[in-house]
């Protein structure tokens, strides 16, 4: 099991596959950090040698923002918006979707399970 970033990236998969597993890496940010070791992204994780996956660990360190750092970020930008009061901080204190969508029907993945109104049926 090789250890990436602070994650046990899966040993059975491909090498783009696996890397997806860490936060903060994508498709892209897969193939990207492939072609700049030169690994083949159809290779497998358990192929790889230890020297290639001090190389992976040596890219992502160096080059990208990933796991704790990202999550850190993330969690500070909402924070500063949310002092600021500005619309977009009001929306995420208020846990209501935040990129302009509709809330008088869908909105079930912010809002959380609809809660019954007593008196409502008619």
């Amino acid at each position: 099991m090789a250890r990436i970033a602070g994650v046990n990236i899966p040993t059975d998969k491909r090498v783009t596959i696996a890397l997806r597993y860490i936060h903060g890496i994508g498709a892209a940010k897969a193939a990207e950090i492939c072609t700049a070791v030169g690994i083949a992204p159809e290779r497998r994780v358990n192929e790889l040698s230890d020297a290639e996956v001090l190389q992976i660990r040596e890219a992502i360190d160096r080059d990208y923002m990933v796991e704790g750092d990202l999550r850190r970020e993330v969690a500070v930008n909402i924070k500063r918006l949310m002092d600021q009061g500005c619309y977009r901080g009001l929306r995420h204190r208020r846990g209501l979707p935040v990129r302009g969508q509709r809330t008088h029907t869908n909105a079930r993945t912010r809002k959380g399970p609809a809660k019954p109104i007593a008196g409502k049926k008619k």
